[in-house]
């Protein structure tokens, strides 16, 4: 049976994988920076964690740039 899996929804596949196992870690320090700061919403306040994770998607998916960079 041929697969109906788009190469849209490939890439898609592919970033939820990783955002949920190899860059387990980052996203949960990401969450909790934001978790820790949602109530007092700041610019950039959780930069340095979202990049750590943007960076580590980028590697882990094998695309040199993502929607979020």
């Amino acid at each position: 049976m041929p697969s109906t899996t788009t190469t849209v929804e490939r890439p898609l596949r592919r970033l939820a994988v990783h955002s949920t196992t190899t860059c387990a870690a980052q996203a949960t320090t990401y969450g909790k920076c934001i978790l820790a700061t949602y109530t007092d919403v700041r610019k950039d306040v959780c930069k340095d964690e979202f990049l750590k994770f943007s960076q580590c998607l980028r590697e882990a998916v094998g695309v040199s740039c993502l929607f979020f960079s």
